[in-house]
């Protein structure tokens, strides 16, 4: 298995909540703050955000296009600036991370412009997600944003994303993400297990089920998760629907069933889990923002998006967790036991991530980029004459690829 880029940024601190030996107020709110992703209203960032990312009590900031102008970059730099001077400093950068799907979806000036259904319908769909992949990686690079939530995995019945094929769709998203993460982007793959079957309902804004049987989600909405795992994706974000063929009563992203059986151990995913938005319309069920956060800790999941464009909310839930590791309704074992796998990927930089002269094989994605859109490959290299000549991994090795 490769090893994931995103665990050289926030969550390389992640460890530290396990050491029974922090007990300190300020320990339990760094460890605590260090999975809760943060938001905030306007154009410049509240006094009090820099501050608690100085504290080392935020694991990340979510930007929207009301965050945004020709400013961004130097704002990106300042969270940078400020994280660096706190406890939680390990030597990787904050995580800041926006939605850069492509058509609608876009928070930065730029690409991609393609809607993924569009890329899906067309002659070379595999080769439009990478492009579309790389066009992603480019403009948030040039805004110093390291993680994009996309792509969207959903297969829906009627087609709205990259393809209505669960073939089409693994090639393209998988591309998308290939693309994406060698220039060292995070990609995040979304909504797992898949929206698809929900058609218009929307968990932002209403409790969805989807009753589709256990045997037809893994035969074709997950099918798409198993090539991106596959390819190395960094990050899964979990769906709020309820799925009853594995778990009647919690959403996917509160659900151990979903998280730390389907995902973890039947699909072998060894990365980052997010939640979708905490503030969801379809978590009505399931208390305030402080109750959903411990919920889908409780369940496994590494990173609580609090996307309410609110500094209270992410103080909410951190204060939950941290008050939680006290009275033992969120173990310390239990998190030991819940992030063994993802904490142990010990990441490459972001300056490693392509081969060098050594002969470093290429990850699985990135060969698979190599394959498929040989130019657009070699766009992304270093200018460098020693990754001319560095071997790339077989199709083959260790996984197979089966819609490439």
């Amino acid at each position: 298995m490769r090893l994931t880029t995103i665990a050289q940024f926030s969550l390389a601190i992640i460890p530290a909540i396990a050491r029974p030996s922090v007990t300190s107020d300020k320990d339990l709110y760094t460890q605590a703050g260090s999975h809760v992703i943060f938001s905030y209203p306007g154009l410049t960032p509240p006094d009090e955000l820099l501050d608690l990312t100085k504290q080392g009590q935020v694991g990340g900031v979510i930007l929207f296009g009301e965050n945004v102008d020709e400013n961004i970059r130097d704002v990106v730099k300042l969270f940078q600036s400020v994280y660096a001077e706190g406890p939680a400093y390990s030597g990787k950068p904050l995580l800041i991370m926006t939605d850069q799907e492509g058509g609608n979806v876009r928070r930065l000036p730029g690409g991609p412009e393609e809607t993924a259904k569009k890329i899906g319908q067309s002659a070379r769909p595999v080769l439009g997600g990478a492009k579309a992949g790389a066009t992603a990686a480019s403009v948030l690079k040039g805004a110093n944003v390291n993680c994009n939530l996309a792509p969207v995995l959903d297969i829906y019945r009627t087609p709205d994303n990259f393809s209505i094929s669960k073939v089409g769709l693994s090639g393209c998203s998988t591309a998308f993400i290939a693309a994406q993460q060698s220039v060292g982007v995070i990609a995040t793959a979304k909504h797992f297990p898949g929206l698809g079957p929900a058609g218009n309902e929307n968990t932002d804004l209403q409790p969805v089920t989807i009753d589709t049987p256990l045997k037809e989600l893994r035969a074709i909405d997950e099918l798409p998760y198993m090539s991106a795992i596959a390819a190395g994706v960094d990050i899964v974000m979990a769906s709020w629907a309820i799925y009853p063929a594995l778990d009647v009563k919690r959403p996917a992203g509160m659900s151990k069933a979903w998280i730390q059986g389907e995902l973890r151990k039947r699909l072998g995913f060894k990365g980052v889990t997010i939640t979708d938005a905490i503030e969801a319309g379809g978590l009505k069920a399931f208390g305030d923002d402080a109750e959903r956060g411990l919920l889908a800790s409780q369940a496994g999941m590494d990173l609580l998006l609090a996307s309410g464009r609110n500094i209270t909310q992410g103080r909410v839930v951190v204060d939950a967790l941290v008050q939680s590791l006290k009275d033992g309704s969120l173990p310390i074992k239990e998190l030991m036991k819940q992030r063994k796998e993802s904490t142990s990927c010990a990441a490459s930089l972001l300056s490693d991530v392509w081969p060098s002269a050594s002969g470093r094989k290429l990850y699985h994605g990135q060969a698979l980029l190599r394959s498929f859109a040989p130019s657009l490959y070699a766009s992304c290299l270093p200018h460098t004459s020693a990754h001319k000549t560095a071997p790339a991994e077989s199709l083959a090795a260790g996984r197979s690829f089966p819609f490439w």
